[in-house]
This record gives structure tokens, sequence and C-alpha cells, in this order.
């Protein structure tokens, strides 16, 4: 072997040992990068079932209130990923106030989440059609009604509030909430908010479209309360 074979035979080598090296340190970019990203799949999969997605949800809002939140899916790699579609695997009715934003306190991004607000998280018929559309067509698997305590909707119904424009047709919906739970013992406005969310629920599981999904097992519906002091959600029913 003369000179110039050992040289094309150190190239080809030096280039082998260059390309393992890339592929490696590929690999092990991906399993670092694997690690970084939350664990769980980000939208809905036709194996997630209405309790996994509830816990899914449960679990972010755990971190949100442990203060170890992973943020996933909030960058622009996910933006462009659910651009053209969406299949978010929870859907929410919650109440629009501004200490209340879902995404955060159930440290989700883009895409997972279907989300209505709304003074007092009434049931309306427009609610109710855009959570039949993001239930039944676009998939989520749990639809949460989330009430949070020291709703100023509720206490202005309880207190008979005398209000303006269309805000009076909010305090009508939440007005049987309050009717049925006047009478238990301990914070009248904490037990009206807590009626107020089963209220809002029954309402849903009577469309006729909600119903069948829960009836097949594709659906679950639950109710949840927002601790504004603590961030914690607990499920009520």
């Amino acid at each position: 072997m003369n000179l110039n074979d050992k040289k094309v035979n150190l190239s080809r080598r030096n280039s082998l040992k260059f390309v393992a090296g890339a592929i490696g340190t590929g690999i092990l970019a991906a399993r670092v990068g694997a690690d970084v990203v939350a664990p769980e799949p980000a939208i809905a999969q036709n194996d997630l079932t209405p309790d996994a997605a509830l816990k899914q949800l449960m679990d972010g809002n755990k971190r949100f209130v442990d203060r170890k939140r992973q943020t996933p899916n909030q960058d622009f790699v996910r933006i462009t990923e659910v651009a053209k579609s969406q299949k978010p695997f929870a859907a929410i009715l919650g109440c629009a106030d501004s200490r209340f934003p879902p995404e955060i306190i159930f440290d989700r991004g883009f895409g997972d989440l279907f989300v209505c607000r709304v003074a007092g998280n009434v049931a309306t018929p427009e609610e109710i059609g855009s959570l039949e559309y993001g239930t039944l067509v676009l998939g989520a698997k749990v639809l949460v009604v989330i009430g949070h305590e020291r709703c100023g909707a509720v206490d202005a119904t309880i207190k008979g509030a005398e209000v303006p424009g269309q805000i009076g047709s909010l305090l009508a919906a939440i007005k049987p909430a309050v009717e049925s739970s006047k009478d238990k013992t301990g914070d009248r406005l904490e037990n009206a908010c807590k009626a107020n969310v089963v209220l809002q629920a029954n309402k849903l599981k009577a469309s006729p479209v909600i119903s069948k999904l829960i009836a097949e097992n594709k659906l679950k519906i639950v109710g949840g309360y927002y601790d504004l002091d603590t961030g914690a959600v607990n499920i009520l029913v």
C-alpha cells in the first residue's frame, strides 16, 4: 500500500467517525429535547379516554399550583403544527374573570384546550353550540365547567342587583342556582358559586349532541371550582 492509499483509507475512516458521531449527537439531542417537553400527548388521540384527558388536565393544574410549570406547546413550532387543524383534548366552559386564564392554570398551550368563557360560566345556547362543536367535531374528550370563588356575577345575582343592558340575562341564568343553594349552611356566595357549576353542567348534559357522546363513553363532563388564592381547581361533580 502506498502513501496515497493510506491517506484515502484514513480519510474514509475519519468520515465514518464523523458520521457516527453526528448520528449519536442527534440521538442524544433528541432524547434531551424529549425530556424537556411534557411527557403526555399534546392533542386528542383516538385512544385517549375521557378519564385520561381529565388526568392530563388536572396534572397540569398540579404543576401550576406546585410552581413546576412545563409550559408545553407554547412556542412557534407549536403554532405551525396547529395552524391548519386542531384536536384539543379538553373543552372548558369557564368564567370570563380576568384572574382565570385556562391555558395558564392547566399548564397547556396552543391547540390543547377548546375554551368558552362568559361571565358566571353560564351555558347559553351559544356556549352550548360552541361546546357541541368542540366535542363532537374537534374531539375533546373531557368538558369541564369551572366556576370560581367570589364570582362577581353570582354575587350580583344574590344581591338582586339592578344592572343595565344585557347583563341581566347572565344573572337570570344564574338565579336558579342561587335559589337552590340559599338554605345550605356555610358561606352563601361559595355555595351559590358551586351550585351554579352544577346547574350549568346539567344544562350541557341535556344537549342531545353532548348526551350522546357521554352515552357512548366518548366524553366526560365534570364541574370544577377554582380557588383564586391558591390556583387550585377542585372537581365538584
